[in-house]
């Protein structure tokens, strides 16, 4: 059964199966609560987890650290797996591209301004300070 996908380059995997590196978000389609954990384990932080049943178990507890770093659990309503992979085949024909403009930390201000101001395409990154 597979339940996940990469953002960036795509991958999808077993939910016995671990993948290379850790994901961008992961789509759980099978209607068992304890991949939610298994997804969330090997999402990044800032990632996403996305439950994509119409129906499912019960997710079952999980430590806090696997949603500290901003993860994020979602559903999406009525999506069938059949639904599923007609979009995994679109996304495969069609050249996604996302638009990210970084900003460090410190001019947080002026990447508020340049979203007020319509100067900004895409997505502001708050990139920290590194030591």
């Amino acid at each position: 059964m597979k339940f996940a996908l990469e953002c960036g380059a795509r991958w999808a995997g077993g939910s016995g199966e671990t993948p290379p590196e850790p994901l961008d978000a992961a789509i759980v389609f099978a209607p068992v609560g304890a991949l939610v954990v298994d997804a969330l384990k090997n999402t990044r932080k800032g990632g996403r987890v996305i439950c994509g049943g119409i129906h499912m178990s019960d997710i079952p507890s999980f430590p806090y650290a696997l949603l500290w770093g901003e993860r994020r659990i979602e559903s999406v309503a009525n999506l069938t797996r059949a639904d599923g992979e007609r979009f995994m085949a679109l996304a495969g024909r069609i050249a996604l591209k996302t638009s990210v403009k970084p900003y460090p930390l410190e001019r947080a201000n002026d990447a508020l301004a340049d979203l007020r101001a319509g100067r900004l395409e895409g997505a502001a990154v708050l990139t920290p300070r590194l030591p």
